[in-house]
């Protein structure tokens, strides 16, 4: 979730951070220690594909949207 802070952007920012929050809700109830071992993989192969994206957002600065003006 830390990682998912670090975009740029208002919309890829809270799309990441609601997907991690989700994915974890989903599989709060999974025991299988297999099934488990999956999901941390699956898990460590997103927060990946969040560092690439963060990386490659920081290289194209977009404008900020009226939502995220503070005060």
């Amino acid at each position: 979730m830390r990682e998912s802070g670090r975009f740029n952007s208002y919309i890829y920012r809270s799309y990441a951070l609601r997907r991690v929050r989700d994915g974890f809700r989903e599989n709060k109830a999974v025991q299988d220690q297999p099934e488990i071992e999956k999901l941390v993989r699956e898990g460590y192969e997103n927060l990946d594909v969040i560092k690439r994206q963060v990386v490659l957002g920081s290289l194209y600065k977009a404008s900020h949207l009226v939502v995220e003006d503070k005060g």
